[in-house]
């Protein structure tokens, strides 16, 4: 199979210092409050996004679409039902990274973070249409905050170039298509200075171009009768989404989705949070792309690097795995309310919750430089006492 991997010419990640937000933590308890300008923007970050927030074998399948895709009314019938105790024990397995935070950073020690983050569900509120999921400027200044300390990449099942008007922040690695599709940053800046990033293109999936546009258009006439299916062209993979698809047609819309990928032994299906993903056959996914970025920045093989993946769908899964291979040496957090199998360590309710822990990053990391700059203020003054 053919690949393409270009190397462009190389750029930086941004390492300016990003505005201190620092407050006390309105989820879980954190160190007091200190003041400043900084802790009412934080403050204002989290009110803004909590408000936005606010808002047979195929039986089988029908099953497991149900099981994977809970609704509020089932969870809270659920939860009515009295499976606290369940979920309890789930959080035991998966505690809150944001209760774990100390914890998480202690293991950073004399490592380089690098953070990894899915877009739907994990930056954005899931929505019935999928081209309205945006993100809020106060979680985007979060991200921006992040991408300031860290090296940082978003991976999506979407679109690449879908997934950036999204964002809009040039200064990130994207990895479209779960991961089929990475670029590089496109804005220049002075970089983290222990990072070898290059900007780079990777395509893996490029032969099948021809094949995903004949496929898009089969499924876009072949799923015309069921009311609220959206077939979506992610480039190197197609998205079925079945959110506004009424639970009785579950069982039809698959069964046409298995029906004309049949005709295409190169494409497999997969399913998602509400959504079947239609891409090639190979060896590639989520935990690939991850692998493929450490690298390009360039942290292959290096015992001094802390991978921190975030992400709520199935298909991330596949990072978190190959997190847990990396014999610790790598954080995998899911974003969830319900309990759900997983390999991520940790786990996170909702966006709103990405954003405090992302803003806990940047503020604990903007805390490590000052306190090293004092201890070496301290030495270089006892030295010439």
């Amino acid at each position: 199979m053919a690949q393409t991997s270009v190397v462009v010419p190389e750029v930086g990640m941004a390492a300016a210092a990003a505005t201190a937000c620092p407050c006390s933590g309105s989820l879980v308890p954190y160190p007091p409050p200190r003041a400043g300008p900084g802790m009412t923007v934080r403050r204002k970050c989290l009110r803004a996004a909590q408000a936005e927030l606010g808002a047979g074998l195929l039986n089988g399948l029908v099953e497991s679409m149900r099981a994977s895709s809970p609704t509020h009314a089932r969870a809270a019938a659920a939860l009515a039902a009295g499976v606290d105790e369940e979920h309890a024990a789930w959080m035991a397995k998966h505690p809150s990274a944001l209760g774990k935070f100390e914890e998480i950073v202690a293991a950073s020690k004399g490592k380089q973070i690098v953070m990894f983050l899915d877009y739907d569900g994990t930056l954005s509120p899931i929505v019935n249409d999928p081209d309205a999921a945006f993100m809020s400027e106060t979680m985007r200044m979060a991200v921006r905050s992040v991408a300031k300390q860290f090296p940082t990449a978003i991976v999506s099942g979407r679109c690449r170039d879908k997934v950036f008007e999204f964002v809009k922040l040039a200064e990130l690695y994207y990895a479209g298509s779960h991961g089929m599709d990475i670029k590089g940053p496109a804005k220049s800046s002075s970089g983290h200075a222990k990072s070898k990033a290059k900007g780079v293109l990777f395509q893996p999936a490029s032969e099948f171009l021809p094949m995903i546009e004949q496929v898009t258009q089969r499924l876009i006439e072949e799923t015309r009768h069921v009311r609220g299916a959206k077939v979506e062209n992610n480039k190197f993979c197609v998205s079925v989404h079945f959110r506004c698809v009424d639970e009785k047609s579950w069982a039809s819309l698959a069964e046409t989705v298995k029906g004309v990928v049949r005709e295409y032994p190169k494409l497999r299906v997969s399913q998602g949070r509400m959504v079947f993903e239609v891409r090639p056959s190979i060896k590639w996914d989520k935990g690939k792309a991850l692998e493929f970025l450490l690298e390009s920045l360039g942290f292959a093989e290096c015992s001094n690097v802390l991978p921190v993946y975030i992400g709520d769908d199935r298909t991330d899964e596949d990072a978190f795995r190959m997190l847990r291979q990396r014999t610790g040496q790598g954080v995998g957090i899911l974003v969830s309310k319900h309990p759900k199998e997983t390999s991520a360590s940790f786990s996170l309710q909702e966006p709103a919750e990405v954003m405090e822990f992302l803003l806990r990053l940047v503020e604990w990391k903007q805390l490590s430089k000052a306190r090293l700059r004092l201890r070496r203020r301290a030495a270089d003054h006892g030295a010439t006492a």
